[in-house]
């Protein structure tokens, strides 16, 4: 078995769910600046997350959940997570996006990750409190995917890092198998393979022993 772990906005998902947010509370200029900073390691992913969770202050329950219906996986990526399992692979999520989001979008496709660890968004009298708050704010990529590597007993050897920004670079850097989707350039160097769909994903993950060729 080995462990994969994904990132999500920007790898498993073309959707940034701040973006989708902050569409929706009219600060999506300011918002997708704040990410282009944090994507680009300009920034620091703790102090973009809580800067722009500050500007997502007083949005309604109602326009979240709306925003979070929106986030949809990238073409292929429900069957990549099923042909991962069914090869007895742990699938993980790793994201400093959102537990809704990410939770909405796979059920829409009908697939579940074996863990994801993500953020919170919490409320407070219908509207968001404008705080932030769960295990990869000030927590890192590369000791959640240690952590779990550990609980699961698969060696560092055996595990594979999918992801794109700056706050991806840890796990990139020490899983086994690393691979940037679209990744931004301060990312690039640290990979050892470069995708822009998952079906080449699958087929660098069957060129390195991990996925078995499709019939």
């Amino acid at each position: 078995m080995s462990l994969i772990a994904f990132d999500f906005d920007g790898t498993l998902s073309d959707s940034e769910m701040t973006v989708l947010l902050a569409e929706r509370a009219g600060v999506a200029d300011e918002v997708a600046a704040i990410t282009e900073r944090a994507m680009n390691d300009e920034l620091s992913y703790a102090e973009s997350l809580y800067r722009r969770a500050d500007l997502l202050r007083g949005l309604s329950e109602d326009e979240v959940a709306a925003a979070f219906d929106e986030v949809t996986l990238r073409a292929g990526a429900g069957e990549l997570i099923e042909r991962l399992q069914a090869d007895g692979h742990h699938v993980a999520v790793l994201t400093g996006g959102f537990e809704r989001g990410v939770a909405r979008a796979l059920e829409k496709e009908g697939v579940e990750a074996d863990t994801i660890l993500a953020n919170r968004l919490p409320m407070a009298g219908g509207a968001l409190t404008g705080d932030a708050e769960g295990p990869l704010i000030e927590g890192t990529k590369d000791d959640a995917l240690a952590a779990l590597a550990d609980d699961l007993g698969v060696p560092m050897s055996s595990t594979v890092a999918i992801g794109d920004g700056a706050n991806d670079l840890p796990m990139l850097e020490v899983a086994g198998l690393s691979v940037g989707f679209v990744p931004k350039d301060a990312v690039r160097p640290v990979c050892d393979a470069v995708v822009a769909s998952m079906f080449r994903l699958g087929k660098v993950l069957e060129s390195h022993g991990v996925l078995s060729p499709e019939a």
